[in-house]
């Protein structure tokens, strides 16, 4: 009656602490939030710019030949597929976790039992009395299969596996935004190249202009008209329009290079139209709904699968508090003598067993992994509304932009054109010695700095289309 009184309370003892040891620690956990406003600018249409593959969006075909090189040569690009082939072999690794293994054995060794061991005193053949020889030493072969199998009982593999898969579709989604970003910094660079070329032909205008009306300094110095002062003053806006060729020159260069670089090829000529860049129009772009961002931006898919992965981490982390069933099953055939090793059934041997085990005291290191997974999720759910409130942003950003960059262009065209108009007026007037070479030398110091301001206009106009563009997920499909 004591004794099973005993049994009774050591059983309860073991049923309340393997209930202690399965209760899983309670976190705060956060859901997503998806909520985007219903339109950018209260612009309600569907139709939406960023779902055109980037060939039938740009036109130029020196443009179209450069990005599709960087595509297939981008450095960055291709350390990005290398992670997508580490993704593919997570996937294979989890997949085999899932499936028993089965593996030989083939082994050879002497065994020696010591007389007063349990081994040597149980043997039949053996007195333990003094004067008795100790057993001798005995060969040991053996050679068979063996296998093990974890039972997935609470999901843990699978979902691991799953996981693993999730994030492998994560490494796509972040190539494609790897190529979105390349498509974008190619066409910008190239923008900028293109705006560049045009500011050289100006300050090459500008400085044969400076020159002649250096000369004409120096005739109405001749003339006791102006004094050397203004002789100086023109020498020297001279000198300082082919300071600044010079750096554009540079400019040109460290861009081109940049090209080169994107392309993943050392440095050498850019090809390109260096025809008239403020004739450039900017194409037209449908910004499309806020909500087709979640499924046109890459970075914002990478950021949901990415959360859908830590999910599933937070599973696998909770599914190590429970036990865990193991089989195991070994068969082959153990002799002491070469000649007896393949008899049967005499040499023959088996084993088959099954463990179920499981943490009881001192769980610290899963608690902690726990409540890491748990964290990585908190920050993979801010990580993803992140994501998509700076699309939204960006989006937003550049729509304005286009929109203030085309009135700024528009006023600065007319100053252009206002400024160009007053040289040939203060030349005149100087001419007739009712305007002074200080009004003269100011107003074409004015044009030439108006008409580099519309080309840099004209590239910021293009680079907002090219950035929408890139905003609205547009490039990588």
């Amino acid at each position: 009656m004591f004794k099973r009184n005993i049994y009774r309370y050591l059983g309860l003892v073991l049923i309340c602490a393997a209930y202690a040891a399965c209760k899983v620690p309670e976190f705060a956990q956060r859901n997503e939030n998806k909520n985007v406003p219903a339109g950018f600018n209260n612009l309600t249409d569907s139709t939406n710019t960023g779902k055109l593959q980037w060939r039938q969006f740009f036109t130029d075909p020196n443009l179209v030949s450069l990005i599709d090189t960087a595509i297939k040569n981008n450095q960055e690009l291709n350390v990005t597929l290398q992670e997508i082939e580490i993704a593919k072999n997570e996937i294979k690794s989890r997949k085999g976790d899932l499936l028993p293994t089965l593996g030989y054995r083939v082994g050879a060794g002497l065994e020696k039992v010591g007389r007063y061991t349990s081994s040597g005193a149980g043997d039949a053949s053996t007195d333990i009395t003094p004067g008795r020889e100790v057993p001798d030493v005995l060969p040991d072969y053996a050679f068979g299969l063996q296998a093990n199998w974890e039972a997935d009982i609470w999901h843990k593999l699978r979902n691991a596996k799953k996981a693993a898969v999730t994030r492998y579709l994560s490494t796509v989604e972040g190539r494609n935004f790897v190529i979105t970003n390349l498509v974008a910094e190619v066409a910008n660079s190239y923008y900028e190249l293109l705006a560049l070329d045009n500011q050289l032909a100006i300050v090459k205008q500008n400085i044969a202009l400076q020159s002649n009306a250096l000369e004409l300094m120096k005739i109405q110095k001749q003339a006791t008209r102006v004094t050397e002062l203004a002789v100086r003053k023109f020498e020297a806006e001279v000198l300082s329009s082919k300071s600044l060729e010079f750096d554009i020159l540079q400019n040109i260069t460290e861009s081109e290079n940049k090209i080169n670089y994107l392309l993943g090829r050392f440095p050498q000529p850019i090809v390109r139209d260096k025809g008239s860049f403020t004739d450039l129009v900017p194409p037209t772009v449908q910004v499309g709904l806020p909500a087709q961002l979640l499924a046109n931006r890459p970075d914002i898919k990478q950021a949901e699968l990415d959360l859908a992965a830590a999910k599933l981490d937070v599973q696998v982390a909770k599914a190590q508090f429970y036990p865990s069933l193991g089989i195991s099953a070994t068969i082959g055939y153990q002799a002491f003598n070469p000649s007896y090793l393949l008899r049967t059934p005499e040499s023959l041997a088996y084993s088959l067993a099954a463990d179920l085990a499981g943490p009881l005291i001192n769980r610290n290191a899963i608690k902690a992994e726990y409540a890491t997974a748990n964290a990585k999720q908190l920050q993979a759910v801010f990580n993803y509304e992140k994501t998509i409130l700076n699309g939204y942003v960006e989006v937003a950003n550049q729509l304005s932009n286009i929109t203030n960059l085309q009135k700024s262009y528009d006023l600065k065209s007319k100053q252009v054109l206002a400024l160009t108009q007053s040289i040939d007026i203060s030349n005149d007037l100087f001419k007739a010695a009712r305007a002074d070479y200080f009004e003269v030398l100011m107003t074409q110091r004015d044009a030439l700095q108006s008409k580099l301001e519309l080309i840099e206009t004209k590239k910021q106009q293009l680079n907002a289309v090219v950035n929408i563009y890139h905003a609205l997920g547009g490039g990588w499909n």
